[in-house]
């Protein structure tokens, strides 16, 4: 274990000397089974961390913290299939409890009880495919007790809790330019050029992977991530999550699951027997609308235009600029 520099790393992260020990302690437990099984931890493959994880679970280590530690330890090696596959284990785990709270709060107890019925998640840990037949199960129950615009409006929400703050440079760049047009083209070139450090330093943007192929992607669509104006619209494609095998891939199911996000309804996409309602999307469409939210000063109107579950091969959202804030 490069245990100095990961301590150091830590350290930059601003964590505490009680939580650095631990997760130091949780990395060597890791490796420790590891080598108990003759596996290094520099060699070893994704079957290894699924196994890892399984014997967590049943021996009840599952935590957060310990996940997030090891996450940590894969991120600063670069040890990038590792990272990726960890963050999907846990990335979207509250989405589908924080509905609930939202179902409650728009039609009442009585109706969330009706759609949670039985509602267990599966231990945290657990690989993604555990998770679409429950979100089937939570959208088809939405969908007999409320209305479509209901679940719509339930759905477009921040459930990945982003501070709002995260966007107040966005905001203040927006005040400064003379246009939306002048501002959404200066937004892209930042967002290319973040994405082009990423790839010099050899680094993981979020979860995906930035190779040249993705970079130029990019830099040819400014839709992605940033938008693009016409008339009272912002038009906005979600990147892939898997931007270099999306880009290689020829199969149409494939690219449609390399393009998909949410870890709640992935592996559905690979799964015939599995069909969730392509209402579900409208909680990505939350999350792209909150920086406008705040770049505009007030809650604005999210429409899907494609998404995967609809059977489109990517994911694309159209904002409503507000009355009053076009410039």
């Amino acid at each position: 274990m490069q245990e100095t520099q990961f301590r150091n790393y830590l350290k930059e992260r601003k964590l505490t000397s009680q939580e650095i020990n631990l997760a130091v302690n949780s990395v060597k437990e890791f490796e420790e089974y590891l080598e108990r099984k003759n596996i290094s931890f520099k060699t070893a493959g994704l079957d290894a961390l699924k196994d890892y994880i399984s014997y967590l679970i049943e021996e009840k280590k599952n935590s957060m913290n310990r996940l997030i530690a090891i996450a940590r330890y894969c991120y600063f090696t670069k040890k990038d299939d590792y990272y990726v596959y960890l963050v999907s284990t846990f990335g979207a785990r509250n989405v589908l409890p924080d509905i609930g709270e939202r179902v409650a709060l728009f039609a009442g107890e009585a109706v969330r009880q009706k759609v949670f019925q039985d509602f267990k998640l599966p231990p945290l840990g657990s690989s993604i495919d555990n998770y679409p037949q429950l979100t089937q199960i939570i959208m088809d129950r939405m969908k007999t007790e409320l209305s479509a615009e209901t679940c719509k409006k339930i759905l477009t929400w921040n459930y990945h809790k982003v501070p709002t703050e995260t966007f107040n440079d966005n905001k203040d760049r927006f005040k400064k330019s003379s246009s939306i047009d002048e501002f959404l083209k200066n937004e892209h070139q930042r967002f290319v050029d973040e994405l082009k450090k990423f790839m010099n330093e050899d680094r993981i943007w979020f979860e995906q992977k930035i190779t040249p192929e993705v970079l130029t992607f990019v830099q040819n669509n400014q839709e992605i991530c940033t938008g693009v104006k016409r008339d009272n619209w912002i038009y906005i494609t979600k990147i892939p999550y898997a931007p270099q095998q999306y880009l290689e891939e020829k199969d149409f199911i494939m690219k449609r699951y390399y393009a998909c996000h949410c870890p709640l309804v992935r592996s559905a996409i690979l799964n015939e027997k599995i069909e969730i309602s392509d209402l579900f999307c409208y909680c990505s469409a939350g999350y792209e609308k909150l920086r406008f939210d705040v770049i505009f000063e007030e809650s604005v109107e999210a429409e899907i235009l494609e998404s995967v579950l609809k059977g489109d091969v990517r994911c694309r959202f159209a904002i409503r600029i507000p009355r009053g804030k076009m410039k």
